[in-house]
């Protein structure tokens, strides 16, 4: 079984793809249409169009995931495999519009999963492989969550969808399969690897690292997070205050994001409680 390595873009997973040895390196870049939120170099805008086959007008992570993502590929020596699939607001169109939150997780399953899903299902004709996980050795919990969901082979079952062709003639319809198809395994649990050890390993490396990965409004953050976040990302942090204003549900419960950044807080980093999908960084 062939081994595959998902970077989100943070250190934990470049760590990863830097120590031990994969088949395949995959990234899913998220991406918007918020002219507000454009990535500002447009050449190296073009290059990542090349990359993705797909039109990028901007993310709403850290624009420093760009450079991360070309920086690693120079210091591995080796290509990643750059996906993307719909764009966030594609995304909230088929709910709906109805937001993601704690209760409603669907943000990561499409802007991460689906591409990634689909991608391996054409670049390894669809057959299992074992996927490197970057839970470090204090997050035993979120790696015992993970292996509870999987199936009687120990493999994770996605259940897909796939665009129907009849006599030829694309109908514009879905057929969902489930699919089994990774094994997920945890190195830096069995290697005793925790994020002391991650960022001594990048301190002398050339690479440029936002100071968060994932989405600048992610609603794992708590509320003093997103608050630096609306500071030190007003564009991107205006994005997903602006969906709340469409009146289909808040990111947090019982607080918005334009409350959020009002707010005065006299500390501003804490640990996110993190996603347990395995594909953000947090």
């Amino acid at each position: 079984m062939q081994i595959v390595t998902s970077i989100s873009g943070g250190k934990t997973s470049a760590y990863i793809a830097a120590n031990y040895k994969s088949d395949a390196l995959v990234f899913a870049l998220v991406r918007t249409e918020d002219k507000q939120c454009r990535f500002k170099d447009r050449a190296l805008a073009r290059k990542v169009e090349r990359r993705i086959d797909k039109e990028f007008n901007g993310t709403l992570e850290d624009d420093t995931i760009i450079h991360t993502m070309f920086d690693l590929e120079q210091h591995l020596g080796e290509k990643i495999h750059w996906v993307s699939g719909l764009t966030f607001e594609k995304v909230l169109e088929t709910k709906g519009g109805w937001l993601p939150s704690i209760h409603r997780r669907y943000c990561t399953t499409w802007l991460k999963i689906d591409p990634i899903f689909h991608w391996w299902h054409e670049y390894f004709n669809a057959k299992p492989v074992k996927m490197n996980i970057g839970y470090r050795c204090t997050e035993v919990s979120r790696a015992k969550t993970m292996i509870e969901s999987l199936n009687e082979d120990n493999l994770s079952v996605y259940k897909a969808t796939f665009e129907r062709h009849t006599k030829g003639r694309h109908k514009g319809l879905n057929k969902w399969i489930n699919i089994a198809w990774r094994m997920p395994q945890f190195p830096l649990i069995e290697d005793g690897i925790d994020k002391v050890d991650i960022e001594n390993f990048w301190k002398d490396k050339l690479i440029r690292f936002a100071e968060l990965n994932n989405c600048v409004g992610c609603f794992h953050r708590p509320a003093a997070l997103l608050k630096q976040q609306s500071i030190e990302q007003p564009n991107k942090f205006q994005w997903f205050a602006n969906q709340e204003g469409k009146g289909k549900g808040t990111w947090k419960k019982n607080i918005s994001y334009n409350y959020i950044s009002k707010l005065n807080f006299t500390q501003n980093l804490f640990e996110a409680e993190g996603c347990n999908s395995g594909f953000c960084g947090m």
